[in-house]
């Protein structure tokens, strides 16, 4: 999987999480849908190819 440019994503979480730093934070591109620790910004990513993600999501 090539590169995902973090810094031109939009970002977002669930609103039930408030202002709390204690959650995820996901964005998405046609390609991939990242994953993040809201704690660290920074920090690792994990992306994921659209359809993997959307197929995970309906199995939780």
């Amino acid at each position: 999987m090539n590169a995902v440019d973090r810094a031109s994503m939009v970002w977002r979480k669930s609103s039930r999480s408030g202002s709390n730093s204690n959650c995820v934070e996901v964005a998405s591109t046609p390609a991939v849908t990242a994953v993040r620790d809201s704690k660290n910004p920074d920090g690792p990513t994990l992306a994921f190819p659209v359809a993997s993600f959307a197929r995970a999501l309906r199995t939780l």
